[in-house]
């Protein structure tokens, strides 16, 4: 049995849960989730704590058991407290904006790229080279941020390109002339 999913999950004040069936509906301050759990597993809201259970002893019920239990957990902390990612840009002339509904790079290629912001999500830019990325919904904000970086990966030379905030590239040694 996993045991991520045999913790329960306490409910943070000024967040409300509905479960009807296999769904779940969780509304809070900063917006509404909802999420369809699989029938392997049972939900159950004892005052103020909700516990998962699998129906079965069976490997895809053990795998989902932990899987579900961190999912809902996620979506208790985003409701209550919005969820941001940081990235950064390094390299001479790579600067970002936000124009409208679109995060525009100039990462060195001969034209901008330009991203659309999906809804829900707030995209703001500091000094031209950090990109702050937030939302509820953690999934969204994550595949954003993967999206961005994967326009200019850095790069182990000179580690030019989109990086996570804090993230140390590992340099590689150039070519030594004779």
């Amino acid at each position: 049995m996993s045991r991520i999913g045999k913790l329960s999950i306490q409910i943070p004040p000024k967040v409300e849960v509905v479960i009807q069936d296999q769904a779940i509906r969780v509304s809070g301050p900063y917006g509404q989730l909802s999420r369809e759990i699989s029938s392997l597993i049972i939900l159950k809201n004892e005052n103020q704590e909700i516990s998962l259970i699998p129906r079965d002893l069976s490997r895809q019920a053990r795998e989902l058991h932990g899987l579900s239990r961190t999912l809902i957990n996620n979506m208790f902390m985003v409701v209550s407290t919005k969820f941001e990612r940081r990235l950064e840009i390094k390299g001479v002339g790579y600067r970002s904006q936000v124009q409208g509904k679109d995060l525009v790079l100039n990462l060195g290629y001969s034209h901008p790229v330009i991203i659309s912001i999906p809804e829900g999500i707030n995209v703001s830019v500091e000094a031209n080279i950090n990109i702050l990325i937030q939302g509820i919904d953690k999934e969204e904000v994550g595949q954003l941020e993967a999206n961005i970086r994967s326009k200019r990966p850095p790069k182990p030379y000179k580690g030019k390109g989109i990086l996570y905030k804090g993230e140390v590239i590992k340099r590689k040694v150039g070519k030594s002339g004779k």
